[in-house]
């Protein structure tokens, strides 16, 4: 037997990525340490020539050529001015480190650090920034031809193959999974109402949601492409809704203000790329492929154990449930 007893997911220690960022990216006495640990580990660096964030992915969650998908299409968001934290080449040019850890091989990218923090609410002019940056960057996405691979988000990937796999989960939860599964069957229906072969389709982001962008001032930068897949643009659209939506069902603010709110992001959209009356129709309905596919997800890694629960899952359907009863027509 290995003197070193196996492992499925280590810590690295931040001292020794220290070490190795300084070496490799020529970046003098920096400090690193460790933010979140997860289905990717973040850490924050600080250099005398600035901030930087270092992401190490865990190779059960993203593989290799997943990665170099994700690094094209952030380098070529940066050179059309796209604002986003993008890869940073090391002193070779290479944009992903390669690791030996105690489980095996793990990849590492150094980004750029996305200026400012998180907001909640928006005021009006960043949510027309967020707007004309997100249509810019469905732009780029909508024309790129990326080398590597990435999985498609349609009805099979967010909502079927998800509905089958979280059937396990759901075993104490009858109720709840009857209605996941007549939810599918309406959402099926109502997407064939429309020509969707006439919908935008590209790469999206897939996880609009503010803790994935930061504001200074008025200037937003996207981050975290961790769900990139490529699919119907509208699915982005669609994560900022729901955010207002939960602000409304929370009672953080009103229908009229989410209403208000949602009009100068959609229009701030239009002003720069079309999107169709009958894709924004279909927004409330896209939103359980989004929370299924979510759940899946958390089925993939220990650390979301807590969700997959059955209060947590009842909690959740619950609150489907009711935005669906809300917005659904």
């Amino acid at each position: 037997m290995s003197l070193i007893f196996p492992a499925s997911y280590s810590t690295l220690s931040s001292s020794a990525l220290a070490s190795l960022i300084s070496e490799k990216y020529g970046l003098g006495a920096i400090q690193c340490q460790l933010m979140v640990r997860g289905v990717g580990d973040t850490y924050s660096v600080e250099s005398p020539s600035g901030r930087f964030i270092l992401r190490v992915y865990r190779s059960s969650h993203r593989s290799l050529p997943q990665i170099k998908a994700e690094m094209e299409l952030l380098i070529a968001l940066k050179q059309v001015e796209v604002p986003v934290s993008y890869p940073i080449g090391d002193l070779s040019g290479e944009f992903i480190q390669v690791l030996e850890a105690v489980e095996g091989k793990r990849y590492a990218v150094l980004f750029s650090y996305a200026p400012g923090h998180p907001v909640s609410t928006l005021n009006e002019n960043q949510l027309r920034e967020l707007g004309r940056q997100m249509a810019r960057f469905h732009t780029l996405s909508s024309t790129i031809k990326l080398s590597g691979s990435r999985w498609k988000l349609d009805l099979e990937t967010t909502l079927f193959k998800p509905l089958e796999m979280v059937k396990t989960v759901f075993a104490e939860n009858v109720e709840e999974y009857a209605w996941w599964q007549e939810a599918a069957g309406q959402i099926e229906k109502k997407v064939g109402e429309f020509n969707t072969a006439e919908f935008s389709i590209g790469y999206c982001h897939y996880d609009f949601l503010p803790r994935n962008f930061h504001f200074l001032g008025d200037s937003i930068t996207f981050f975290d492409f961790d769900f990139l897949g490529y699919g119907w643009l509208v699915n982005d659209i669609m994560t900022f809704w729901f955010h207002l939506s939960l602000d409304v069902h929370f009672g953080r603010i009103s229908q009229e203000s989410a209403d208000e709110s949602y009009a100068v992001f959609i229009a701030a959209y239009r002003e720069h790329r079309p999107l169709s009356d009958d894709e924004l129709a279909l927004v409330p309905y896209l939103l359980p492929g989004f929370m299924l596919f979510g759940t899946a997800f958390h089925m993939t890694h220990d650390q979301f154990y807590p969700f997959i629960q059955p209060g947590h899952l009842k909690l959740r359907t619950g609150l489907v449930r009711q935005l669906t009863e809300r917005y659904w027509q």
